[in-house]
């Protein structure tokens, strides 16, 4: 793997450990404690999302088709980062439970979602090619411009 390629694999992993910790210690919304999003209810997001995109970049059928398969892949990414815990704000409490860090228990964690990084990401990347690759130019235009603006599709 490209010294790059790891570095941002391992920036993102940080960063959503980090995020996921913060977030799980803090907020509590929907359904309060330890709520996750029912698989029926995530299909209906992805959905959600696949069409606000395609309206957004006037995308074809076989365009929405790639958009869709990405989100899916971004969801199993997501998924095997969850892991088996019902609660990860209970894997996050357990490290600091003790009167010293459980420095073996935050490498043991770090190691699970290191590999499930490792093990999905040739898909995410494969899926997100395909579908950048099938935009035209124009297209492919307005995808950069919405990552230069880093706020997302509703600010002008």
């Amino acid at each position: 793997m490209r010294p790059w390629i790891k570095r941002a694999v391992f920036g993102l992993f940080g960063a959503t450990v980090l995020l996921g910790g913060l977030t799980a210690c803090g907020h509590q919304r929907f359904g309060g404690p330890g709520w996750q999003m029912s698989a029926e209810d995530s299909a209906k997001f992805r959905a959600k999302m696949v069409e606000r995109v395609s309206d957004k970049l006037d995308l074809n059928t076989d365009q929405k088709a790639l958009l869709a398969v990405l989100g899916d892949k971004l969801h199993a990414q997501r998924v095997a980062m969850m892991g088996q815990q019902p609660d990860p704000r209970a894997a996050v409490q357990a490290l600091v439970s003790g009167d010293k860090f459980d420095r073996a228990g935050a490498q043991n964690l770090i190691s699970e979602k290191t590999a499930a990084v490792n093990a999905g990401s040739p898909e995410v990347v494969a899926a997100a090619a395909d579908f950048y690759d099938s935009l035209n130019r124009t297209q492919q235009q307005k995808v950069r411009e919405f990552m230069q603006r880093r706020g997302g599709w509703h600010r002008s």
